[in-house]
């Protein structure tokens, strides 16, 4: 066994399926990792593995836009005719190597010996946490009939034989890994899986924070500003869920939590599937998610994404319903101080606040700081601090190169 880049591999050197496999050396099993990555990367780039043969990972996960899409849609079209549209916006794929399985009971303090706190459900990828490895997360759009469109796993299986991968996951695995149908599946996702943990490419944190942080480069007066409204328990109070401090051991600010958290975001009418009024994204509780549909109390969470790159997207939210971050921000100085601006009317001209969840579920609704107010309040972040959060978002973008 080799535990490399946050991935635990039971491998042997390339050998016949019936010689015992020998252990590797730290040296054997990082080249092994590298071998993996790379054939993972090809993997993530041919559309040949989807069921119209036209769509890859990275038609919905594009390398160029911080491995999210490069267009404006709240979901994006698949399956085998390249017509089906999706339930949800496709998330980044950045910054996930830390995310830690799904929990229902997660207890975590910034005091490390006071495990008293119980956050509730954390932690999982994708929007509900229902994959807790980058394999079975892969699993999913593999598999999804409005996404790569494939009817099975045997369908991927043989799209990656008749472009030779098996052979190259046989020499790296050895050939035990790709003897059958489902071990070969497997490797196909273990090598999919280690891909996505290669630092440089997946989470190389090199935005302009980081070399703030670092002491390499300096806020603008206005970056400032938004950094401490971003942080103010009384204005944004953004860090209590997109966490902007180092940790405890001085590793990089993730600028998440993990969590799972209700916000009641106004029902995005441009996704096809709310054009039946009786279908709702309930996220934790389902439909998606199947194995905690007799919680009600999880009903409406979504999972708290990483902020960084947050200004390279074009939508936002699991449902995608804005497009401009300024919008996204204001949400939530404004949810509750002018509900107006973000829900419909209904026909007696009352305004049909969280539309997208049922009544009886709103209890689960957050209701820190900034959503705390009523409407004719003041909004917790004025237009300028809103301005200047988003200035302060965009320094969390990859790729930033200091002047000389």
């Amino acid at each position: 066994m080799a535990a490399l880049c946050g991935v635990t591999i039971s491998v042997g050197q390339a050998q016949s399926a019936t010689t015992e496999p020998q252990p590797l050396t730290r040296d054997q099993a990082y080249a092994q990792a590298k071998e993996l990555a790379q054939i993972g990367a090809k993997l993530f780039l041919d559309p040949h593995l989807s069921g119209s043969g036209q769509i890859s990972c990275s038609s919905c996960h594009d390398p160029i836009n911080a491995f999210a899409p490069n267009n404006d849609r709240p979901v994006q079209l698949g399956g085998g005719d390249l017509h089906q549209p999706g339930l949800r916006a496709a998330p980044s794929l950045k910054y996930l190597q830390n995310v830690p399985q799904f929990s229902e009971h997660y207890f975590d303090n910034e005091d490390e010996a006071d495990e008293s706190v119980d956050n509730g459900p954390t932690g999982g990828l994708t929007w509900d946490g229902r994959a807790d490895s980058k394999a079975d997360q892969a699993r999913i759009p593999l598999l999804s009939s409005f996404e790569m469109g494939n009817r099975s796993a045997d369908d991927v299986v043989a799209a990656a034989r008749k472009d030779g991968y098996l052979g190259e996951l046989g020499k790296v695995l050895g050939a035990a890994a790709v003897s059958d149908k489902d071990a070969a599946f497997n490797a196909i996702l273990l090598a999919l899986q280690v891909y996505q943990q290669d630092p440089a490419t997946f989470y190389p944190y090199d935005s302009k924070y980081d070399a703030y942080l670092a002491g390499k480069a300096a806020l603008t007066p206005q970056e400032q500003r938004g950094l401490l409204a971003f942080t103010d328990e009384d204005k944004g109070n953004c860090s209590s869920c997109h966490i902007s401090e180092r940790a405890l051991d001085g590793t990089a600010p993730q600028f998440t939590d993990y969590g799972q958290i209700a916000i009641g975001l106004p029902r995005n009418p441009a996704i096809p599937a709310n054009a039946n009024p009786s279908y709702i994204d309930l996220g934790v509780c389902g439909p998606q998610r199947t194995d905690l549909k007799d919680h009600p109390e999880y009903c409406g969470l979504f999972r708290t994404p990483s902020l960084r790159n947050v200004a390279t997207r074009h939508v936002f939210f699991h449902n995608g319903i804005f497009h401009t971050l300024r919008d996204a921000v204001a949400f939530y100085a404004t949810r509750d101080s002018d509900p107006g601006r973000w829900y419909p009317k209904r026909a007696d001209g009352s305004i049909d606040k969280f539309n997208d969840l049922p009544e009886r579920y709103r209890a689960n609704l957050n209701t820190d700081p900034p959503f705390d107010t009523k409407p004719g309040n003041p909004q917790r972040l004025t237009d300028p601090e809103i301005d200047d959060i988003v200035a302060f978002l965009k320094t969390l973008t990859d790729g930033y190169r200091p002047a000389p």
